[in-house]
């Protein structure tokens, strides 16, 4: 917009701020003036703004004196207590609360400077021009606002400004001190029935500093800041605890309320804490205040804010599984190798299985739940055996992964030691996968070679044959088949974190000696060594009970819904290739070529897996990758150095 626009835009402002007498309309006016103008004119048009109230005298006096009287009737206690902090009433009913004020909104009281705030700043894009405007520039305007205003107003304005910023502080002080006696909090952390609470502590730090600052006292303020800063330790054992003690939507809302309250109370204690108000941390107040008037009724901002710290700890629990399946010395390189050897042998029987459902049951529907059972029921077995399911490892990896980025300084990774722990979760993927891929088709074409044997007839017919190899050929639609696969690898890992959580919260260690079936069948030893097997490995039974029925049902939602979905599995391909190698008498070069392709399976499993859970447990744990560039460059130069690592247990670095 040209100079001459916005001169003609600020003439208009004019004519209709001499016709109004009611502040309200003023400021609706005034944001309407610079919302019109974005981001890219807000410092313009706020210098012009200033400029016209400079050429004006008699205008700038009766918006000054009519802005002043109107603030010094207004409440600023509420909207300092309440705008941008998560209610008390919970995530459920906030929830309700949010979904109704949509389909009927409530009157908006231009009386209340919640409402108010609402009014002005109730699209999220107002933010972007009140950041956009320069210091400089609001140091102009309010410099103007003083110049005209009566000393006597101005002194009526500083005091009510800050007798409801002390009553403000006061309160969300009692508030923290009252969150002591939460039965989560507790749950969390038994130490808070303590009379040394921190937060019981900052209440009365408060209440000391507030009457020195009422009385115009000088205080040090040194004990104050160490309590602040042991309730925000507090605050972050809580989000530990929660990792180790199970969370849910309800202690997420909780803790994200009191970080909230903790920050306000600060922000409010630095905006206060001086004789004179600094008009910098003003206008941050304003931002954080216009971004929460705009959220305030945002159904999708709560459910971030809540599910937030959940994910962190769902993350937290995958990733302590990732740990197990990172190997770094030769005595867990060859684990991992024997135990998916013996996950590739349960694999070819469970293949096996498959087709001998195939053959019996002829309905659709109940054929892709018998294929989902047995895929459920044998990958628990696999994990009750301490077998290991190659492609089930990048969802815990990439936790482990993220855990790795969250630990370095500000959120930054140190890219040697991420490009490291690629190296090494590289390494542990390759063994693992020729682990299984190797005995699930050698024992695959040892079966379909003891059947030929035994009855002179192939395992698998022609028509078998045929729809196997064409199931694992790139060009016919295998490898989306095969990111199919990915994305339900990457769900049995937040399944399996999501009940690792719910096993800490609901203690079923304890819980299940007591359960009355269980008293009934079960002696007490029994019980016990349930309760804890259970209680340790409720998440991994359940991610592998849920990632077999995803695959098994896929085909199943596909044919109802006219749309190609399968799966492809790189292990079960494997196995599959075996019998189909040995019941069709292929050559050595069509089966070199289908164990190509079956790799290429597995390749896509992992990669589509592996980035879905990193990007998901970065987000969880607020971390973030500073530079896959560099990494990558730190990978080169890692196997230049040391070649073998990358598949070998040798030439680590240690």
């Amino acid at each position: 917009m040209t100079i001459p626009c916005i001169q003609q835009r600020l003439d208009q402002l004019l004519a209709d701020i001499e016709q109004q007498t009611d502040p309200f309309i003023l400021l609706q006016l005034f944001c309407q003036y610079l919302r019109d103008g974005g981001q890219f004119q807000a410092n313009e048009r706020i210098a012009l703004f200033t400029n016209l109230l400079k050429q004006h005298p008699e205008l700038a006096k009766c918006i000054t004196t009519l802005l002043c009287r109107w603030l010094c009737q207004m409440r600023l206690y509420p909207l300092l207590i309440s705008s941008g902090i998560l209610s008390r009433d919970g995530f459920g009913k906030e929830m309700k609360q949010r979904l109704y004020e949509k389909l009927n909104p409530a009157f908006k009281d231009s009386k209340d400077l919640r409402d108010v705030f609402f009014m002005l700043f109730h699209d999220r894009r107002d933010t972007a021009w009140l950041k956009a405007v320069s210091v400089k520039t609001w140091v102009g305007l309010f410099d103007t606002f003083k110049q005209y205003s009566e000393q006597q107003d101005q002194n009526w304005l500083h005091q009510h400004l800050y007798h409801e910023g002390y009553s403000a502080i006061e309160m969300l002080a009692i508030w923290l001190a009252a969150e002591d006696l939460d039965p989560e909090l507790m749950r969390l952390d038994p130490t808070l029935l303590d009379a040394h609470s921190p937060f019981v502590a900052l209440q009365k730090e408060v209440a000391l500093w507030l009457t020195a600052q009422q009385q115009g006292e000088d205080y040090d303020d040194s004990h104050l800041q160490v309590m602040l800063s042991q309730c925000r330790k507090q605050i972050n054992r809580f989000h530990k605890r929660g990792a180790v003690a199970g969370s849910s939507l309800g202690v997420a809302h909780l803790l994200e309320r009191l970080s909230q309250t903790l920050d306000r109370l600060v922000m409010l204690k630095r905006l206060f804490g001086h004789k004179k108000l600094s008009l910098l941390r003003l206008l941050q107040a304003t931002e954080i205040f216009a971004e929460a008037a705009a959220d305030q009724h945002n159904i999708s901002v709560l459910w971030k804010q809540s599910a937030g710290m959940l994910s962190r700890t769902i993350a937290q629990n995958t990733s302590d599984h990732g740990e197990h399946y990172v190997t770094r010395t030769k005595k867990e390189y060859f684990a991992m190798f024997y135990s998916a050897a013996g996950g590739g042998i349960l694999i070819a029987l469970i293949a096996l299985f498959k087709i001998h459902l195939g053959d019996i049951i002829d309905d659709k529907t109940w054929k892709s739940l018998a294929y989902g059972l047995n895929y459920g029921l044998g990958f628990m077995l696999i994990f009750m055996l301490h077998f290991t399911v190659a492609t089930k490892q990048p969802a815990m990896t990439a936790a482990r992964f993220a855990e790795a980025v969250e630990r370095n300084p500000q959120g930054r990774a140190v890219n040697m030691k991420l490009a490291q722990l690629l190296i090494d979760v590289l390494r542990s993927q390759t063994i693992a996968v020729l682990g299984n891929v190797a005995f699930a088709m050698g024992l695959s074409g040892l079966i379909a070679y003891i059947y030929a044997e035994k009855t002179g007839l192939p395992l698998l017919d022609s028509a078998a044959i045929d729809y196997q190899l064409h199931s694992i050929d790139p060009t016919k639609g295998t490898l989306w088949f095969a990111a199919i696969a990915g994305v339900w690898l990457f769900c049995s890992g937040i399944i399996s974190g999501y009940f690792d959580n719910r096993s800490n919260y609901l203690n079923l260690r304890m819980r299940l000696p007591h359960h009355p079936l269980l008293k009934y069948i079960m002696p007490e030893k029994c019980r016990i060594r349930f309760a804890h097997y259970l209680h340790d490995n409720y998440g991994s039974l359940m991610g592998n009970f849920c990632f077999g029925m995803l695959l098994g049902l896929t085909g199943l939602v596909g044919y109802w819904l006219g749309l190609p979905l399968d799966i492809r599995h790189v292990a079960f391909s494997s196995a599959n290739l075996g019998y189909v190698a040995v019941s069709g008498h292929l050559s050595w070069a069509i089966i070199l070529q289908c164990i190509g392709f079956v790799l290429l399976i597995g390749v896509v499993n992992l990669v589509v897996s592996f980035t879905l859970a990193l990007r998901v447990a970065l987000r969880a744990l607020n971390a973030e990758i500073d530079s896959w560039c560099e990494i990558c460059r730190c990978l080169c130069e890692i196997i230049r150095k040391r070649p073998l690592s990358l598949f070998l247990p040798v030439q680590l670095d240690r």
